[in-house]
């Protein structure tokens, strides 16, 4: 496989990752594997039967995209609530931390850092909201606080580079560009498989491979700029502990949230979106739907991030209208029940099936 085109000084840790990946698929340029036998080998083990071709609606095109008027009306943006939304999240991680010190005891501690995870994945979900322009009407204020304030100082992808990346995501998944290619690929898996992998995130292990090359970076005038930016970040976050709390909290209220239960709610909801997907036109066969209930969506997709085929549908819907849209594709037939699941858990269960059906 080719490596994807990058301009120096520009690299997020997605870029990073998915040159590490190209390392390990290209061979030699005679023997590597074109990418359509890699989406051949690699994905598709849970993509059912389509059914009836869906031919449109008055609503809805034939591929499940809203038609001009009804998406004129889903694509309005509600600055207020998401201003209030966006200040009770950046709120939130001060109230954590006085909470679990005035507290002082293990087990509030303990809830503390599963909090402070699901703060975190918060802050991510409505980075990505940002990275759609879809965070504020104001494309200056979107950028400014979506990007950098919620995306860069928290979690260090805030960069313009995420945006054109993760469009690559939308643009085709599962394609040569994909960024997250095998996190999605080669399920259904075993137990014990999926067991390791959960494991890894859980001890901390997952998040040291994604951070690694930030800080092996600052040796390469490649990533010398990432690695700085990212650092600055985590600086500035510390300050904020130290300011508003105590300095011992920010690794024991940021850093292991961030690489525990930040990575486990990561991979069970990548997966419940994408798992055994594959390259394909139709948005049913690159994106499964789970039926959302309130106790995922308090500790893993919030912000109506479950919606998740049909934001692929149409990626420029901001989140608070999804359950609209994903009402329209039920009631005109393009979503049924034979492509939704009635939980995370059955989903996740059919994951850890063991054998691929492709």
């Amino acid at each position: 496989m080719p490596r994807p085109q990058q301009r120096s000084g520009e690299h997020n840790l997605a870029q990073i990752q998915r040159t590490q990946y190209c390392e390990v698929m290209t061979q030699s340029a005679h023997d590597a594997p074109s990418h359509d036998d890699i989406v051949a080998s690699m994905t598709g083990g849970m993509v059912g039967e389509i059914g009836t071709t869906f031919t449109g609606s008055d609503l809805l095109r034939s591929d499940g995209r809203p038609r001009p008027e009804f998406r004129a009306e889903l694509r309005t943006i509600d600055d207020g609530r998401n201003g209030l939304t966006t200040i009770t999240i950046l709120l939130a991680p001060i109230a954590v931390s006085w909470i679990a010190l005035a507290a002082a005891t293990w087990w509030i501690t303990a809830l503390a850092v599963v909090a402070m995870g699901m703060i975190q994945t918060r802050m991510y979900i409505l980075h990505h909201e940002a990275a759609h322009r879809l965070l504020f009407s104001n494309r200056t204020i979107n950028d400014l606080i979506g990007i950098n304030i919620l995306g860069w100082l928290p979690l260090g992808t805030g960069t313009h580079q995420y945006r054109r990346g993760h469009a690559n995501h939308h643009r085709d998944e599962f394609g040569p560009n994909e960024p997250d290619f095998l996190l999605y690929a080669f399920y259904p898996i075993s137990k014990r498989s999926m067991q390791r992998k959960l494991r890894r995130d859980a001890t901390g292990v997952s998040g040291y491979r994604m951070l690694k090359p930030l800080f092996t970076g600052i040796k390469n005038p490649e990533y010398r700029n990432l690695t700085a930016r990212f650092l600055l970040g985590q600086f500035l976050v510390a300050a904020a502990f130290v300011m508003f709390s105590r300095w011992w909290q920010y690794p024991l209220l940021w850093v292991l949230p961030y690489f525990t239960w930040y990575q486990v709610q990561n991979r069970l909801r990548s997966i419940a979106e994408h798992g055994g997907m594959t390259r394909s036109t139709d948005r049913r066969e690159t994106t499964h739907h789970v039926e959302q209930h309130w106790l995922p969506k308090i500790f893993m997709a919030p912000h109506n991030v479950g919606y998740h085929l049909a934001h692929h549908v149409d990626s420029g819907i901001p989140f608070r209208n999804l359950p609209v849209l994903h009402r329209a594709l039920r009631d005109a037939g393009y979503l049924d029940d034979t492509k939704t699941w009635p939980n995370y858990r059955s989903l996740w269960a059919s994951l850890m099936r063991g054998t691929r059906t492709s």
